[in-house]
């Protein structure tokens, strides 16, 4: 056996034992004590995918899988506020959900139970009021693939969000996870269950950061349900240090006449995995996928996405653009079911990279795979270098050729941030590719 193999399975090993450790301090009466159990035998006999596996083709886990992770941090660390504002988009008055090495923090939080419930899913797995929600709801779309599985297992904090029927959130909701380093080595398994009952509408913001060198594995877990008529909109901000790495597990079921949105913005870790997942359950069903990809030195972004066209009359957008620097590695890998019934289907599928560098790659893989006959489906991926004569235009108008690059990328850009509905988070994510790109530039887009 390799010397990779053994460390994937003295670390699963680990993992099973701690599972054992892990039952006894949580409520064996839980609901969901035994899709825990169904789900740690599901990783024992999966374990860690391999570059074997056609999903995970292009992306290895073996250089973050080789640390020894504390699952249960011994140490509980505070954090003051001004010390991690920064990593708020603290100008918006929002709900906030916020752990601190994986433990909540009551202080840098603000949740509600006032007509919506913004809260902990802890509480909602322990408290009777739940119940209802946690039988419907809890790993009803996830997956039952070795990853997903080993956070199921480890169920018990993240966030817990329920819109009921007819209510708009008067705000955004930020879900924050902080790790501190008090840990040599630590892996998170964060679980968030949203729920947007009929005609409902919430606007939500994710962010997992780093504030160690210590390396830090995020296994993340999060179902969305959105029901008749419901708006949801949920944007992933991803700009982690290079000691951190994330696979980010997102499952969206959505019912008739639902619009579910997603915009993923990768500008740091070590190692992400975007597993984004939708399943169209009912008609006139908008779905869109969106996301900006920016990195450097060695860093690796893998966007692995699925939609699934059920049911007739719906949509589904995809645009997931990418600008490789140095020796990056970038992953596309998309694929669109519609089913025989499913007719009047439109669904439209883009992947475009640009390489800044001779070292650096992108692996891009979109697939249709269609059974019916009366539809509007189109993919297609661009990989290349920035316009030559656009540049040259540029700079014969006085613009220095940094800052007509910058505004090159910036445009190629443009088309997913169009769709951002939180204008304070379009600037900051607009700031953040600045910063990505080294340019001040004077406008917001």
């Amino acid at each position: 056996m390799s010397k990779v193999a053994t460390k994937h399975n003295d670390l699963k090993d680990k993992l099973v034992s701690s599972f054992l450790a892990f039952e006894e301090t949580v409520d064996i009466d839980s609901p969901i004590h035994d899709i825990r159990i169904e789900a740690i035998k599901a990783f024992e006999n999966q374990g860690f995918p391999t570059k074997r596996m056609e999903a995970w083709k292009y992306t290895s886990l073996n250089s973050i899988l080789k640390h020894n992770y504390s699952v249960f941090p011994k140490v509980e660390n505070a954090l003051e506020y001004p010390k991690v504002k920064k990593y708020f988009v603290h100008d918006i008055d929002s709900y906030k959900i916020v752990f601190v090495d994986g433990k909540y923090s009551s202080h840098l939080s603000e949740t509600t139970h006032d007509g919506i419930d913004v809260c902990l899913m802890s509480a909602a797995l322990t408290k009777p009021k739940y119940r209802l929600v946690i039988d419907k709801y809890f790993n009803k779309v996830a997956e039952k693939d070795g990853m997903a599985s080993l956070n199921t297992a480890f169920s018990n904090e993240g966030a817990y969000i329920h819109i009921p029927k007819n209510k708009v959130v008067a705000k955004p909701i930020q879900i924050i996870h902080f790790a501190t380093g008090s840990e040599s080595a630590l892996m998170l398994q964060p679980r968030n269950l949203i729920v947007a009952e009929e005609n409902s509408h919430v606007q939500i913001i994710e962010r997992h950061q780093s504030l160690t060198e210590n390396p830090v594995l995020t296994n993340s877990v999060t179902e969305i349900f959105a029901n008749k008529r419901a708006i949801v909109d949920y944007y992933k901000l991803q700009n982690d240090k290079e000691s951190a790495s994330l696979i980010d597990n997102t499952y969206v079921s959505q019912k008739q006449e639902s619009v579910a949105r997603v915009h993923t913005f990768s500008f740091g870790g070590k190692l992400t995995r975007n597993n984004l997942n939708y399943y169209q359950n009912g008609e006139r069903i908008d779905s869109t996928l969106k996301g900006v990809t920016i990195i450097g030195n060695k860093q690796h972004v893998d966007h692995h996405t699925l939609v699934h066209h059920i049911e007739p009359n719906c949509e589904s957008h995809q645009d997931y653009k990418g600008i490789y620097g140095d020796a990056a590695t970038g992953v596309f890998n998309g694929k669109v079911i519609v089913e025989k019934e499913a007719q009047k289907t439109n669904a439209f599928q883009a992947n475009n990279n640009i390489l800044l560098s001779d070292k650096s790659s992108i692996n891009t893989k979109p697939q249709l795979e269609i059974f019916a006959d009366d539809v509007k489906c189109s993919h297609g991926c661009t990989i290349g270098q920035l316009d030559e004569s656009a540049l040259f235009y540029m700079r014969s108008r006085g613009i220095p050729e940094k800052e007509a690059r910058a505004l090159l990328m910036y445009a190629f850009s443009n088309d997913v941030l169009e769709t951002v509905k939180i204008p304070e988070l379009k600037q900051r994510v607009t700031k953040l590719i600045a910063q990505k790109l080294g340019v001040n530039i004077g406008f917001d887009l």
